[in-house]
């Protein structure tokens, strides 16, 4: 199977497309926690701040097992009693705005691969909604060159769980098979993908914590030292 010609390429969104920056988790939970105060003078900010994190670290959790529920921002909310805001989601987003950066070989690898007649997807998983992931590609000015993305905030599962692999694939219009796959993480994005069929590329730029590990770490088909070697991968497979 591994010699059928590719007809996709699917890439993980942030430390794939994006470039790996360390984020304070806790402070961008604050920054709601912050706002959710000012709305209500009765929280305590510190407090609920410690909680949202709290259950947004539990949630994701689940994502280092193989039976992955997505997770979605309302989620952490409901669960610390909070109803979804718009100024709440934006004062998250704003302290992960340094994190939303393009690769700088993204532009001339999504146009490559498009001159070379193969489409190009995304499969991110993410608390947040397509909207805001499409806003930052036209930002960036790639959104034209997606072909068909996939938002684990819109679908029951997230990586590594087959079904989130398959539903990228569908999207692009591919068989597994006829898909690579490229994404920073051994165990979400390479083995995930391996798992349905899909060949892949790891991008090994992430800092991954040890609690942040699954039970097992793919061995990807090919290791990029960048990203634009993706364009490489491709012709050579091709």
């Amino acid at each position: 199977m591994k010699n059928l010609p590719l007809e996709a390429v699917i890439f993980d969104w942030g430390g794939t497309l994006t470039r790996w920056r360390p984020i304070d988790i806790p402070a961008t939970w604050q920054a709601v926690a912050a706002v959710a105060v000012a709305a209500d003078p009765s929280l305590s900010p510190a407090e609920l701040g410690e909680r949202l994190a709290a259950v947004d670290e539990r949630l994701w959790a689940r994502c280092r097992t193989d039976g992955c529920e997505s997770t979605r921002f309302a989620d952490v909310l409901a669960e610390c009693g909070l109803a979804e805001h718009p100024d709440l989601l934006t004062a998250h987003l704003g302290q992960w705005e340094a994190a939303t950066e393009l690769d700088p070989d993204v532009l001339a690898v999504l146009s490559g691969l498009r001159e070379r007649g193969l489409r190009v997807g995304v499969l991110s998983n993410t608390i947040w909604p397509r909207a805001q992931h499409e806003a930052w590609f036209a930002r960036d000015g790639v959104l034209e060159l997606i072909d068909g993305a996939v938002y684990t905030s819109e679908i029951a599962w997230a990586k590594p769980h087959p079904e989130a692999f398959r539903a990228a694939a569908a999207a692009v219009d591919s068989p597994p098979e006829r898909v690579l796959f490229v994404g920073d993480r051994p165990f979400e994005d390479i083995h995930g993908a391996a798992r349905v069929g899909m060949r892949t590329a790891l991008v090994p730029f992430t800092v991954i914590g040890d609690h942040e590990r699954g039970p097992v770490q793919g061995e990807a088909d090919a290791v990029l030292e960048r990203l634009l070697n993706v364009l490489d991968v491709v012709d050579r497979w091709n």
